[in-house]
């Protein structure tokens, strides 16, 4: 039944074989870049079949079509299913005729409390699909008859009297799973929604990259992963449902298309897909708010917790500086995407915090422990002489360091600041490996159901620079605010009495 079900595709399939002159065997390939996929494993399909092949991985399926089109892969592998909506897309992909393979897709379940449950109660939902034709109908309406324009999925009618369960999925894959009017939608939400509804459950959907949505499942944070393709080593590592789906692998490569349109009616086709279409531009100002928000909020917390560790330290105290020290080495030396995992797969795993928040965390540590160093520069660069002479006046110590040596100090370390802020900007981009919808992940997400790059990327970049000239403005109007080179003359003398 299922390979009868794959009839209307590989229709669509016969065309583009002809236009495939240079490969025309899986052996062809061999000692060619071949693209596939982080974390599906399709690779291992072909692998001895062509030993001299160098895979490259990638994080988007559209991503791939891009490579392939410029010459840095000269194949991919891919589902026969997800094929054929890319050729709707790009008429000039062609694929050859003898599949790579074929895959059974699974569920991954969360190691919590409830995974023997939902095991069970899946696999039941499962089986009963297959014997009531569920999922065959489910495979005509998302993919042997797809529309991405009209399909949509019912995400209403739940009961939630069993609670709710988070589930994984990849956001940018069409048709299994993707945004559409701003709704997630495709073959597996569409699968979840069914089940939530039949087992008493309200599912909450996480859109991550398909390679973290393993981790997140196994470390409790998600209760359900999709679309998690059948292997021996994911079977011993992971508690996996049964069956839902399978399909072909095809190896895809660049064919030949009579179709060409020209440039500006390609730029306006595509400025319209992105923006207009689905009303996608609330999508990049809504993901544009959250970067600002994860942003603004990791600036003014990590300064104020690095301003207090600082404070804490500056009295010379070996227990104080050790424990900071030792927190600077170990933050300073870990890339912001581990930290980031790290605290929302293992620190926060078991906690109802959100991405969002986790990323503040993340990011307000990041600040702090920049701040920390800052001040030491900046407070080290002033002379002794300074707090001494201030004391001699009769300052309070405490006085003197607000009133002397900090308003010097910030001189020193203020331009660093800055360059901080903009650097904190870039990084909040690698915030969607743990499920945050914020301007980067939206542009991935855009360009996954427009297969466009230009405007997307061009875009998401003109937003970044904005954010980055409106925080950068900020600091600098406080930096000439306190520059003393800058102060009228009535102020420099306010609180001195003038000789008559």
């Amino acid at each position: 039944m299922r390979r009868l079900l794959l009839l209307p595709v590989m229709l669509c399939l016969a065309v583009s074989l002809l236009s495939a002159a240079e490969f025309s065997t899986i052996e062809d390939l061999n000692g060619h870049g071949i693209g596939v996929q982080t974390a599906v494993l399709y690779e291992e399909l072909i692998r001895e079949r062509v030993p001299d092949t160098t895979f490259q991985y990638y994080t988007m399926p559209n991503d791939m079509i891009l490579a392939l089109k410029s010459g840095k892969i000269d194949g991919y592998l891919i589902e026969e299913v997800s094929y054929g909506v890319q050729k709707k897309n790009h008429p000039d992909l062609a694929v050859l005729e003898e599949p790579a393979g074929y895959i059974d897709a699974t569920c991954i379940i969360g190691e919590n409390e409830r995974q023997d449950r939902l095991l069970a109660e899946l696999n039941q939902f499962i089986a009963d699909s297959w014997e009531n034709g569920l999922l065959d109908e489910l495979y005509d309406y998302w993919i042997a008859d797809f529309d991405p324009v009209n399909d949509t999925c019912d995400v209403t009618g739940f009961t939630g009297e069993n609670g709710t369960i988070a589930v994984a999925v990849e956001g940018g894959y069409e048709p299994f799973s993707f945004i559409s009017n701003g709704h997630i939608s495709g073959f597996d939400a569409d699968f979840i929604c069914r089940f939530a509804r039949a087992y008493g459950y309200t599912p909450e959907f996480y859109e991550v990259p398909f390679e973290a949505i393993a981790p997140g499942v196994e470390s409790g944070k998600y209760d359900i992963g999709m679309n998690i393709v059948v292997s021996a080593e994911r079977n011993e590592t992971g508690t996996l449902s049964d069956v839902y789906y399978s399909t072909p692998i095809r190896v895809v490569i660049q064919g030949e298309s009579d179709e060409v349109l020209g440039f500006f009616d390609s730029l306006a086709l595509s400025f319209e897909k992105t923006f207009i279409r689905e009303s996608r531009w609330e999508l990049f100002v809504q993901g544009a708010g959250l970067t600002f928000l994860i942003t603004i909020t990791s600036i003014i917390a990590g300064t104020v917790l690095g301003f207090i560790v600082y404070m804490l330290c500056r009295k010379g105290s070996r227990i104080a500086n050790g424990i900071t020290n030792f927190f600077l080495w170990l933050i300073h030396g870990m890339p912001t995407v581990l930290l980031l995992m790290i605290l929302y797969y293992i620190v926060f795993g078991s906690s109802e915090l959100s991405g969002t928040w986790v990323s503040v965390v993340g990011f307000s540590l990041m600040f702090a422990c920049a701040m920390i160093d800052m001040l030491r520069v900046g407070c080290n660069a002033i002379g002794r002489g300074q707090f001494e002479a201030s004391r001699a006046l009769g300052y309070s110590e405490r006085q003197s360091f607000f009133r002397i040596i900090l308003p010097q100090a910030a001189q020193h370390f203020l331009p660093i600041y800055r360059n901080e802020v903009v650097t904190l900007i870039k990084e909040t981009s690698v915030v969607g490996y743990i499920a945050v919808l914020d301007l980067t992940k939206i542009s991935d997400l855009v360009r996954s159901r427009t297969y466009e790059a230009f405007f997307p990327l061009i875009v998401t970049a003109i937003m970044y620079f904005v954010l980055s000239a409106v925080l950068t403005k900020i600091v600098t109007l406080v930096e000439h605010a306190i520059d003393p080179r800058r102060r009228k003359k009535d102020k420099i003398l306010r609180g001195i009495k003038e000789e008559e």
